[in-house]
């Protein structure tokens, strides 16, 4: 399994980020995908993700800012951040089901991550 992210950055409060993550054919899929976010000492939250049938789902504290996305012809997950606020702050993380059971996605294949730091 790979998946690897890229994207981050610092920005300030309002500010844009476009985070992208490329998997591998075998790690990729149609189905199910997701944005992870983690602070160090919290636990991981999810962001946003594409259930089985390919809608967008959102957190509620990201819901008319954020927008993700696919390319299944490159592998590709994207996430587009807009009027960034110092709370989203976090490392954020690509992730892939290991997975698909009654069209729930198993969340188990994870990315390194890439740091996204907003600033007031």
């Amino acid at each position: 399994a790979q998946l690897k992210e890229s994207g981050g950055g610092s920005v300030q409060a309002g500010g844009s980020l476009r985070l992208s993550c490329q998997a591998s054919a075998s790690t990729y899929s149609v189905h199910c995908m997701g944005w992870f976010r983690q602070v160090a000492g919290k636990e991981r939250e999810r962001v946003a993700t594409i259930d089985y049938d390919g809608n967008p789902i959102y957190a509620e504290a990201v819901k008319g800012r954020f927008t993700i996305s696919q390319d299944h012809g490159k592998h590709a997950l994207f996430l587009e951040m807009s009027n960034l606020k110092p709370d989203d702050t976090a490392m954020y993380f690509c992730a892939a089901p290991v997975a698909v059971i009654d069209r729930q996605c198993d969340f188990g294949y994870w990315g390194q991550g890439t740091q996204v730091t907003v600033s007031s």
